[in-house]
């Protein structure tokens, strides 16, 4: 019995320390737009002003008001929201609290513990507790895109946990809530090198610029005997080209197996939409393709993605 209450004193030593950390940082959402009302949760992320949510959350919505476990509460404009990442930043009309302190999801693992703050069902300044169930998980967005290298966790996530703060163990912001996915099964988007690229360009222009080839396909196994010479088991095959598209104008095949772009490895969907970024915009780029039993060099130019 002492190991066990030990073992829980430990345990609620750390999250008590994290609540006590990061609440102060969160706020809970009031969101009003065309839709009707609705509610979420943010953070502060810089001291002049500027917070982080879901762009789910504050669709169609032009500002909001924010309030913190304080009793402050001020309202909030909607600086730029991307949907692809599901993220959207805010930017505060008046004071706000401290940021919170910021973490890196590449440093997770599965099995470690971390604690969720929001204000999920309306209950603000809500603390739940869990570990870290998996990584690398996938989530559809509504155009048919995926946000990338989620997080799932079993921490307790209700509506309105949506734009709140995920926290490691040491108090630092790993994740942004973003989806309940059923019972004890919650996702979070990382805080990670890609995400804070997001986050600069959504203070800075309000948008984020994407590339675009007008593809899709599948992962697949490359053919018998062919994988040493690809450098790879598997690539992506080309289920469609997009009449009029970079991929099209640049010869692009339905059948095509690429196995690299602009120099890296690619075998997924998800790893070439991770390429296209701002800077291969207008960009000529080399891509590799198994055709025909031979390793071909296409050249593309990628397009900005409209919205």
């Amino acid at each position: 019995m002492p190991d066990d209450r030990e073992a829980l004193d430990a345990y609620s030593a750390v999250v008590t320390a994290v609540a006590n950390a990061v609440l102060p940082s969160v706020a809970s959402l009031a969101v009003r737009s065309r839709r009707g009302e609705g509610a979420g949760s943010a953070s502060v992320i810089t001291p002049d002003g500027y917070l982080l949510t879901s762009a789910h959350v504050v669709a169609g919505a032009r500002s909001a008001e924010a309030t913190f476990t304080d009793g402050t509460t001020v309202a909030v404009d909607v600086a730029g929201r991307d949907e692809l990442s599901d993220l959207a930043v805010l930017k505060a009309r008046g004071s706000v609290p401290s940021p919170v302190s910021m973490g890196r999801a590449e440093d997770l693992r599965v099995g470690q513990l971390v604690v969720a703050v929001g204000s999920p069902l309306g209950l603000a300044g809500s603390v739940t507790a869990g570990i870290v169930s998996g990584l690398g998980r996938s989530l559809p967005t509504r155009n048919g895109r995926v946000v990338d290298e989620v997080i799932q966790t079993d921490a307790a996530l209700n509506p309105g946990n949506s734009g709140g703060v995920l926290a490691d163990g040491k108090g630092r912001m790993v994740g942004v809530s973003t989806a309940v996915a059923g019972v004890g099964l919650g996702l979070a988007v990382p805080i990670n090198n890609s995400t804070h690229k997001i986050i600069a360009a959504l203070m800075h222009t309000g948008r984020v610029r994407r590339a675009w080839l007008g593809i899709a396909g599948s992962h697949v196994p490359v053919p018998p005997g062919v994988a040493k010479k690809l450098g790879t088991a598997h690539g992506l095959q080309v289920a469609s080209v997009v009449p009029g598209s970079p991929a099209a104008k640049a010869g692009l095949r339905h059948g095509d197996i690429v196995v690299s772009v602009d120099g890296h490895r690619v075998v997924t969907a998800t790893a070439i939409q991770q390429l296209m970024v701002e800077d291969a915009i207008a960009r000529r780029i080399e891509m590799t393709v198994w055709r025909n039993g031979a390793l071909v060099d296409v050249f593309v130019v990628p397009r900005e993605l409209a919205d």
